[in-house]
């Protein structure tokens, strides 16, 4: 029996072969062996950048091979056991020369096989002399088979063993290129474009796609040599992913924005907030939930890793505040760590997935190489440039690349800003070009997730542009992103008064509420929630006729996550006499006590129970008698007491006993207080 490897889980250059099992059949073996030698044979078809030398000179002897083998089945049932151990040690080498010939023709990994090209040439070289040591002990003569062929076994074994198998001339030469490109940007001094040309059309490297296929291998690399806890390699890997970008950026005017969008947050998968995430759990420098809150000397808390990152890059202040860091001793927050494990168990949030995406933006803090940060320099100047002076397609590609640069990479963010791209893709807003308005949206979006650039956009008057995009966009997806940035700026206390205090702003979300995409009234819903940390803006979330939109929103979603933070925004607006009598009037109860029995969600059951425990406290008696009519109430209740959190078990038995009181009062046919300031008169 032949086992194979799952090829989908190899990685680029391993060669996990397995070896014949013993006693397997001499015909099954045979047979395995001319399929694999076909399979072999077939890369012929295939466009091989680099190391193409060698790869043609070992399928031209396999291919041979293959004539030999194809003759010898006739002759299965008179091969000796010294055949099936020379087909079994040929089995085994041919295995690793089809791993390595697919990764030599791997699409987007081209790059890496040029730069890898030693060690690749030294696989061959194995490999080759391994298949001249099993075909020297082939016992040829023991078996009748024409001479031609024999002559032809016999000379494939001589040549392999024979052979010089280095590396290329002209790989050699695009190899030295690649070394000098490097050397170039980490001295701070940017390659002739026309050098970098060269070694990309060498490679087939011809488009804004092709670059991006090899910068998503590439960064897919990194991802799992991380995982794998190996750093040998990061440096290396970075700084071709930064020679990537900026060739993509620099070289290639064409760019298809469809296909690569998937990578983004446009039309196919737009960003999405939570309201799942309270402003005090998440991390000033990665804005990610923390999994290790560590507290520095100013006061201010962190993630460890991101902390770790930035004091390890050389800074010396505190990144929140500015002001210097007497020490650098890193104090576990362990009061802080047992609220977000109590949230994250209670909202179903994974802490493993929670700290893997940590460590992933985390590690973007510092760049991997100083050719990939000097690269990224070098490229955000030139967006700065087009974003100011090129033609309208120049512009709109720049906005697009600072989108990309920025989504999942806090250096390439800081970049961009101290470039001043912030002003110019403001600029672009006000375009008439739909594609430009959501990109330059977009962008700015990614930016506001850095410190410094949501001090630059509200510096620049931005707000007052994105307000106008939220209100009239020309897209629907530049809408609602524009929903998620004002998130985003909202984090800044002062600016989450601001916003509050600008008239449009508020009504701007309420109206996405009401006619945007799910993407759009989820990013709407939870923006409005983080407007409500300020409690100045209570009174103006209420004005703008949120309630009804939200009420409305609950009554036709049938999204789970919609309908959390949408019920989470009333619970935190039902805390107010003033709110819980606009949910009244909105007819919302039925809805509220509908939810509570059939969400799947725990925290939106949770929501409901506020939302109804603050009804009852705000509105009395006109609520406590719908209540008490609902039998399924109790025992629902019953099992928040339970099931629930801590705060969720305080309400229900606060409700228990409002509805206890309740019914004693009904049974007594008397006037009794049910709660503080509110009665009752049963006939």
């Amino acid at each position: 029996m032949i086992q194979r490897f799952d090829r989908s889980d190899r990685r680029i250059l391993t060669f996990p072969a397995v070896h014949p099992c013993e006693g397997i059949s001499p015909g099954i073996l045979l047979e395995s062996l001319i399929n694999l030698s076909g399979r072999i044979c077939s890369f012929r078809s295939k466009y091989i950048p680099s190391q193409r030398k060698n790869a043609r000179e070992v399928i031209r002897q396999i291919g041979i091979l293959l004539m030999f083998f194809e003759e010898i089945r006739e002759h299965v049932p008179s091969l000796s056991s010294s055949f099936v151990l020379c087909f079994s040690e040929l089995h085994l080498t041919f295995q690793k020369i089809e791993f390595l010939l697919e990764d030599c023709t791997r699409e987007g990994a081209r790059l890496w096989i040029l730069t890898k090209s030693h060690f690749i040439t030294t696989q061959f070289r194995v490999l080759v002399r391994a298949m001249a040591t099993a075909l020297d002990v082939l016992p040829l003569k023991s078996i009748d088979l024409s001479r031609e062929v024999k002559e032809l076994v016999e000379l494939v074994a001589k040549q392999s063993q024979k052979a010089k198998v280095e590396i290329g001339i002209e790989d050699e030469e695009e190899l030295k290129r690649v070394i000098v490109i490097s050397n170039q940007f980490e001295n701070r001094f940017e390659p002739e474009r026309c050098v970098i040309k060269k070694v990309l059309d060498f490679l087939d490297i011809r488009s804004w796609n092709d670059c991006q296929k090899e910068i998503k291998f590439l960064e897919e690399e990194i991802r799992l040599e991380l995982n794998d806890g190996n750093v040998r390699e990061l440096p290396l890997l970075s700084s071709l992913v930064g020679l990537l970008c900026y060739s993509r950026g620099v070289l290639y005017e064409d760019y298809d924005y469809g296909n690569s969008d998937q990578s983004d947050d446009g039309r196919h998968s737009l960003e999405t907030l939570t309201c799942l995430n309270p402003e005090d759990f998440r991390c000033p420098i990665s804005l990610e939930l923390m999994t290790d809150p560590v507290t520095v000397s100013t006061g201010q808390t962190y993630d460890r890793i991101s902390i770790q990152k930035w004091l390890g890059s050389g800074h010396l202040i505190c990144p929140k505040t500015g002001e210097k860091l007497t020490s650098t001793e890193l104090v576990p927050n362990s009061a802080l760590l047992k609220l977000i494990q109590q949230f994250c168990a209670d909202n179903g949030i994974s802490l493993a997935k929670s700290r893997k995406k940590n460590r992933d933006v985390s590690r973007t803090i510092v760049p991997g190489s100083a050719a990939a940060a000097e690269a990224i320099r070098f490229l955000a100047h030139f967006l700065a440039c087009r974003l100011c002076f090129g033609t309208v397609d120049q512009k709109n590609k720049a906005a697009y690349e600072i989108r990309l640069l920025a989504k999942s990479n806090i250096f390439n963010r800081s970049c961009m800003i101290e470039a001043g791209t912030v002003p110019p893709l403001l600029g672009l807003l006000n375009s008439k070009n739909p594609s430009m308005q959501e990109n330059a949206m977009s962008a700015l979006l990614k930016l506001s997730k850095h410190s410094s650039g949501t001090k630059e956009i509200m510096e620049n008057w931005g707000l007052k542009l994105i307000l106008r995009v939220l209100r009239n966009g020309l897209k629907m997806e530049a809408r609602q992103t524009a929903a998620a940035t004002l998130f985003y700026l909202a984090s800044v206390h002062e600016y989450r008064k601001l916003i509050g205090e600008t008239p449009d702003a508020i009504p701007a979300l309420v109206e996405l509420i009401k006619d945007g995409a799910t993407c759009g009234k989820k990013n709407a819903v939870v923006a409005i929630f983080g407007l409500l940390l300020s409690h100045r803006n209570h009174q103006r979330v209420i004005a703008a006729g949120t309630i009804p939109a939200l009420v409305n929103l609950l009554a036709i979603s049938e999204k789970v996550e919609l309908t959390t933070d949408a019920l989470a925004v009333l619970a935190t607006l039902a805390d107010s006499v003033n709110g819980s009598s606009k949910i009244l009037e909105s007819s919302a109860l039925p809805t509220v006590l509908g939810l509570l029995h059939s969400t799947t969600s725990r925290a939106g059951k949770e929501y409901c129970l506020s939302i109804l425990h603050s009804l009852c406290l705000n509105c009395g008696a006109d609520v406590i008698s719908v209540l008490a009519k609902d039998q399924s109430l109790m025992p629902a209740l019953y099992s928040l007491v339970t099931e629930g959190t801590s705060l969720a078990g305080k309400k229900a038995r606060s409700l228990i006993k409002i509805l206890h009181k309740f019914g004693e009062t009904s049974s007594s046919g008397s006037i009794r207080q049910v709660l503080p300031g509110q009665f009752v008169h049963v006939r």
